[in-house]
């Protein structure tokens, strides 16, 4: 059955700034990636219909942790909605011949305005079946601090 994940964080700056965020390529290569990975985009379309393309690379790949080669999990996201500054939808599928890892997991990205900045919920659903939930909302949880750290960081140079 497929599984839900949900991880909500807020983040001291504006919903307009967050939503920039999530469609800028340097940005999204600076933030998404979480602890203990690093991000390339690889092609890069973002509106409607669009989407993009990255590798994450393990910094140690000591037990082989990947989903697409030992150190890597590529993965293709599409966009399917993108309402600004208040929702970005994604569809993602990992490059990977293991049927663990197969399927289409949607990635929500609702961006709700909050006292002192933005209310930050990611839903994905239909998560395959390889992803551990407590691995996936860390990882999620990790993005959500990179995101929080760039995005601060560019308001505070702002004032």
């Amino acid at each position: 059955m497929p599984r839900t994940d949900r991880v909500v964080r807020v983040i001291a700056a504006p919903p307009t700034a967050v939503y920039a965020a999530l469609l800028d390529r340097e940005a999204l290569e600076a933030w998404l990636p979480p602890a203990g990975m690093r991000g390339r985009v690889e092609h890069w379309d973002p509106r409607p219909g669009g989407g993009f393309r990255m590798t994450l690379t393990y910094l140690d790949a000591t037990g082989a942790p990947g989903k697409t080669s030992d150190g890597t999990d590529v993965v293709e996201v599409g966009f399917t909605a993108l309402t600004p500054p208040e929702r970005v939808v994604q569809q993602a599928v990992f490059d990977s011949e293991d049927p663990a890892f197969a399927g289409t997991m949607t990635m929500t990205w609702d961006l709700t305005p909050a006292p002192g900045g933005t209310e930050v919920t990611v839903t994905a659903t239909g998560v395959p079946s390889g992803i551990g939930g407590a691995d996936h909302e860390a990882g999620i949880s990790s993005s959500l601090a990179n995101l929080a750290s760039y995005t601060e960081g560019r308001q505070r140079t702002r004032r």
